[in-house]
């Protein structure tokens, strides 16, 4: 095990071992940190990616929260999936796993105190909802982006967590998907987001800047006890949403209830 701090950050690089299998998990906790986010990785993702380390990156600084990439899959499952795709397209199989890690870190003595999120991505966001429904009380919060959350159909109304989907308004059928979805599950608190002008993979200028305003704001609203987390760090992120909104679009982000 491996760990650093800099600038009241602490890193830790774990082993998550659940029965004969070990699972490898970044842990970046800030300061004071009352919530952390779990992941759940699209297919094929790796959780050391560019992308999704930025986006972690952004939501320790705009919501204060800690944050924990993993590969819901062994280096051998890794391998055969290259071929088959059984693991990542199996949401059970990946709902099952991250339970039984998300399990594992609230037994860890470093982040035993911390409220739950999850941030998921197409498949990893049906898993996500998935997990969420069998653990309700210990996930306090879940936010899709682009997800295939019509895999987990036949538990959505199950679903009782606060609820956040994003979807891009270029993926149509993703779109579709997620207003079927938003009227299923129960949860008093849910929102769906379009963002304007993206594409399904959120590659323009911008958008993945706009992916972690919205996340942020859930996040804090759902796992700090303190909705007015400090200004600094809100001002961190401000910027960058400034030259996504100016830059690109003068649309509304469209939100459905």
């Amino acid at each position: 095990m491996n760990s650093t701090a800099l600038n009241y950050v602490e890193e830790k690089i774990v082993s998550i071992e659940l029965d004969s299998i070990r699972l490898q998990a970044e842990i970046v906790l800030p300061r004071n940190c009352q919530g952390m986010v779990i992941f759940v990785h699209n297919s094929g993702v790796g959780s050391y990616s560019t992308r999704n380390r930025y986006l972690a990156h952004l939501l320790r600084k705009t919501a204060g929260v800690a944050t924990v990439q993993i590969d819901l899959l062994t280096p051998q499952e890794e391998a055969i999936d290259l071929r088959s795709r059984h693991c990542s397209s199996n949401v059970q199989f990946l709902a099952k796993r991250l339970t039984r890690a998300t399990n594992w870190l609230l037994n860890y003595s470093l982040t035993s105190h911390l409220k739950i999120g999850y941030f998921g991505e197409q498949t990893g966001a049906g898993a996500a909802l998935l997990a969420a429904a069998e653990n309700p009380t210990a996930v306090r919060a879940v936010v899709s982006c682009s997800g295939n959350t019509c895999l987990t159909n036949e538990v959505l109304s199950e679903v009782q967590t606060p609820t956040l989907l994003i979807v891009s308004e270029n993926d149509l059928p993703t779109i579709a998907t997620n207003e079927d979805t938003i009227k299923q599950i129960q949860a008093s608190d849910k929102e769906l987001k379009i963002i304007p002008n993206a594409s399904r993979q959120f590659k323009e200028t911008g958008a993945l800047e706009e992916i972690a305003r919205l996340a942020s704001h859930w996040f804090k609203q759902n796992l700090s006890s303190n909705l007015n987390h400090s200004e600094s760090s809100t001002n961190v992120y401000q910027p960058l949403f400034r030259g996504y909104v100016n830059g690109t679009t003068n649309e509304a982000i469209a939100t459905i209830k």
